[in-house]
């Protein structure tokens, strides 16, 4: 008997068996490295027990089956929450003859289970038996699909029906359990049929409870009929229904409305059931929420655009500063839709860091437009019947966010707002993400159809924006029906302006003051924005100068005398806000192993300090500053490369043995990831062992190769921000980023030397070779 070592995947709750497949969301790092054992070494087999008590967080060994199910492993995918997605076929029963540990993971010997084969007709018996039986079991049995019927119409093998029928009924997992470890498929046919008896005899004992209930019912029914004849009374004595003068109106309202004939025809039959339905009747509030809801949804109502190009562009101008390239795709549909009178509309999603104007600008393209608008967030959302609506049948049920929007709005063509699309999660209520594929999709939007409304809405003139944060966290098939505006952080210039010609200026009318009654320097509002901000949009600016606006409100109500002007100067900014929460220009002293890397954060641009320290250890790699994995991954590519090419970057190779190297990134409660530091991590090592200090007016970004390749990054904008506010005057940028060098205004590249660099030994050569300074 030849026997075999797998690996062991204890499952809780879950069952696996043979021929069929399970799906499983993985996120304990042990599952995780078993797994990837089994795909490396074990030819993605993998075998699966279930422990007893599925409650029980470490099942002692000695209590696991003798019998488990050998699987395959068809598809693995690490998702961004950092769990691990796996599908998982089984394949056969195998005999366990013991566990034991193999690195820290649970080993198994297996041996194939030697199975006496029936005669063909014998096993012909068993099988029409239990087909039969089946059939009898749908037929009676209520919430039993008879999809399975289709499934085992055609299976011979009784091995493998007794399996998927295990899977299709409704047994305890206790039970299953016994199913999957009798090995004898005879024996698991008797059980089978055993359980389905049992279910019948239940099924017949309710069908008489439900019986004697009935009975009960008859002098309900007695009152329900003398109801109606006392109604019957009050209409001859001339008391009014307001049943019947309901039905009037809603027939008027269906008669004046304007909409498909197939709403119309729908909305007439729900009317007729509506008015033949007992007032008693539990579903006639449902048909009249129903009724409402066909009646308020805007069918053919629609706004007219503006079509003075140079109104729109000016109402643009006048809600957001700067933008251009954004108001000028707007233009350009307002002039395409002039001249093609195409009713199509674009769907655009901007992306860029909380605070920018993403959600205001959405709303100023409807001022443009002279379009209504209404908004959504879909932020948090993991049911799909949030976007598609729920069935009628269920208690509560109402339409999804989409038709509950497009009833806000008003009319068929609003500029609809979709917030924080990169923030929808996924679980087994289903994925929110896909539901939305239907709607943002120009092909099929015109026929989109709500689970609740039942009906199809044309949501093709509907102009759809939506924003997020991050652009990787949007779902590839949802991005490919987006036309992608990124919106990048705001430079200091940038904000003094939106701060002088709309922040203040808002903030004096919210407060009651007149125009130039509060006055700010422009050096006064640089020095909030470098001392008391730190943010990628204008959100923190807007609330330290409502901050100083308060206190003068707070001053005149306290003296009850009010001056024509207040001057809000550099030098007094400390005695409305205190002191500074931001410095970026002190000048750092230099220390060996240290150099500034480059971060995107979701603040904007910022400087991040690799700190490395080296003494004698065992060869471990130590980690602090809540670094993720990617980053860490950074971290052993550079250490490999510096051991790969200690010669020709002069390090002396016995410094490499018998150490343990510290990395540090300081600002420990906030994560960071990415593989954007490796060049930065590269220098730093090298400072530490090379014992060469780096100027910390230099920084660099980029990810780095085995072979020392330094490869493009992103955010490049925020990253120049942030080094410019922190006084940096070189930096060493990966060459294939030229390109995105040359579309950043000259105005925030001045005063910064930028080395574009496509290897790492070109950085090498200028901080530590014979160019060291030059």
């Amino acid at each position: 008997m030849i026997k075999t070592t797998l690996p062991v995947l204890i499952l809780k709750g879950a069952i696996l068996f043979p021929n069929s497949e399970i799906r499983l969301e993985i996120d304990s790092d042990s599952d995780k490295e078993l797994l990837s054992l089994a795909e490396s070494c074990y030819d993605k087999n993998i075998l699966i027990v279930n422990q007893m008590d599925p409650l029980e967080e470490t099942p002692d060994v000695l209590e696991l089956p003798n019998v488990g199910v050998l699987g395959l492993i068809i598809m693995k995918l690490s998702l961004p929450n950092g769990r691990t997605r796996v599908v998982i076929k089984g394949i056969k029963r195998v005999k366990i003859d013991e566990y034991s540990k193999e690195d820290g993971n649970l080993v198994s010997s297996i041996e194939q289970i030697n199975e006496e084969r029936l005669e063909p007709l014998e096993e012909q018996a068993y099988v029409r038996s239990l087909v039969k039986q089946l059939e009898i079991f749908v037929e009676n049995v209520p919430y039993m699909s008879n999809s399975i019927l289709s499934q085992v119409s055609n299976i011979t093998d009784i091995d493998q029906l007794t399996d998927i029928v295990s899977i299709y009924l409704n047994l305890s997992y206790e039970r299953k359990l016994e199913l999957l470890e009798e090995c004898n498929p005879t024996v698991r046919v008797k059980m089978l049929l055993d359980d389905i008896n049992k279910e019948l005899r239940v099924i017949e004992l309710e069908k008489e409870l439900e019986q004697e209930v009935s009975k009960n019912i008859e002098q309900a029914q007695k009152e329900f009929v003398l109801n109606e004849k006392l109604k019957v009374i009050k209409e001859e004595l001339g008391e009014t229904n307001s049943k019947d003068d309901e039905v009037k109106l809603l027939k008027q309202k269906i008669d004046n409305l304007k909409c498909p004939s197939k709403i119309k025809e729908r909305l007439n039959i729900e009317l007729r059931r509506y008015e033949t339905m007992p007032s008693s009747s539990p579903e006639l509030g449902t048909i009249h929420n129903y009724i409402d809801w066909l009646l308020c949804l805007p069918w053919k109502v629609y706004s007219k655009d503006n079509t003075d190009l140079k109104k729109a562009k000016e109402i643009l101008d006048n809600n957001h500063y700067g933008l251009d390239r954004v108001k000028d795709r707007i233009i350009e549909f307002l002039a395409l839709r002039e001249r093609t009178k195409n009713a199509n509309s674009p769907i655009i999603c901007f992306v860029g860091p909380p605070g920018v104007g993403k959600t205001t600008l959405a709303k100023s393209i409807a001022e443009a437009t002279n379009r209504k608008w209404t908004k959504i967030s879909v932020g948090g959302i993991n049911d799909e019947a949030e976007i598609m609506g729920h069935r009628r049948t269920y208690i509560g049920a109402a339409p999804g966010k989409i038709i509950q929007g497009m009833k806000k709005a008003k009319t068929t063509n609003p500029v609809f707002i979709i917030d924080e699309i990169d923030k929808m999660t996924k679980d087994i209520k289903g994925d929110p993400a896909s539901a939305l594929l239907e709607v943002l999709d120009k092909e099929q939007n015109k026929y989109f159809s709500d689970h609740y409304i039942e009906e199809e809405f044309d949501l093709s003139s509907v102009m759809f924006i939506c924003t997020a944060n991050y652009i990787e966290q949007i779902p590839t098939e949802l991005l490919d029906r987006l036309e992608i505006i990124e919106l990048s952080s705001y430079t200091e210039y940038e904000k003094l302006n939106i701060a002088r010609d709309y922040l203040i200026r808002d903030s004096l009318i919210e407060h009651d003051f007149k125009e130039n009654q509060v006055v700010f320097t422009d050096d006064a509002i640089l020095n909030i924005i470098r001392h008391y901000t730190k943010e990628a949009g204008v959100r923190e600016l807007k609330r330290n100068i409502d901050t100083i606006i308060r206190k003068i409100v707070k001053e005149v109500v306290v003296t009850k005398r009010e001056k024509r002007n207040y001057i809000i100067e550099e030098k007094n900014i400390t005695s409305y806000l205190g002191q500074i929460k931001y410095d970026y220009n002190d000048n750092k002293e230099e220390y060996v192993g240290v150099v500034n890397a480059m971060s995107y954060t979701p603040f904007g641009g910022d400087i991040l300090q690799i700190e490395t320290a080296i003494y004698k250890g065992k060869n471990n790699i130590i980690t602090t500053g809540s670094l993720g994995d990617v980053f860490k991954e950074s971290i052993e590519i550079a250490l490999s490369y510096i051991k790969n090419n200690y010669k020709l970057l002069k390090v002396n190779f016995t410094k490499l043995e018998d150490i343990d190297i510290h990395i540090h990134v300081p600002e420990g409660a906030v994560k960071k990831d990415g593989p954007s530091a490796g060049v930065a991590i590269t220098t730093a090592l090298i400072s530490n062992l090379t014992n060469k200090k780096i100027p910390t007016d230099i920084s660099m970004t980029g990810e780095i190769t085995l072979n020392g390749k330094v490869l493009a990054i992103g955010g490049l904008k925020e990253k120049i921000i942030g080094a410019k506010r922190s006084n940096i005057k070189t930096i060493y940028l990966p060459k294939d980023n030229k390109k995105d060098l040359d579309e950043i205004d000259d105005y925030i590249k001045e005063g910064i030397n930028f080395v574009l660099i496509d290897n790492y030994i070109e950085i090498y050569k200028d901080l530590f070779g014979d160019n060291n300074g030059k």
